[in-house]
């Protein structure tokens, strides 16, 4: 089964909400993060692009950045840099919880930035649930 989440944000609004609220970003973000995005000339941008991608993770994850546990969630989830550069996934505390129940086994992000936007979008690999057979949920095959 396939979760997948999308999410746009403006860059210009990430970098007002931190110039007004330095402790934002370690609220958001892990220490990681943190030393990655602020390690880039233009730190916002990639501080955006990884809220995005910790929203789109969260619509996959069929919560949205809404529900019980939701707090400190997008700080469990962490969008690393993997060898060859490319965005890595992790999930930790409430949102692995979550995942767990959700039967995710592979976690697939991609980032993108274009003027004053970047959007995120996060597939989730779930292994199918086993409904009973003739159940409301049961999902049609074909």
């Amino acid at each position: 089964m396939i979760l997948q989440g999308i999410d746009i944000v403006e860059v210009s609004k990430i970098k007002k909400i931190m110039l007004a609220r330095p402790e934002f970003a370690a609220e958001i973000f892990s220490n990681s993060e943190r030393e990655y995005c602020f390690s880039r000339p233009n730190p916002y941008v990639h501080l955006a692009g990884r809220f995005a991608a910790k929203e789109a993770c969260l619509k996959a994850l069929g919560t949205g950045l809404s529900g019980d546990g939701i707090d400190g969630a997008l700080r469990e989830i962490e969008i690393t840099p993997g060898r060859s550069g490319k965005p890595e996934l992790s999930l930790s505390g409430w949102t692995e919880k979550i995942g767990r129940r959700k039967k995710v086994y592979q976690c697939t992000v991609s980032i993108s930035h274009s003027g004053d936007y970047a959007v995120a979008s996060v597939i989730l690999a779930a292994k199918k649930p086993a409904y009973p057979a003739g159940s409301q949920d049961e999902i049609p095959s074909g």
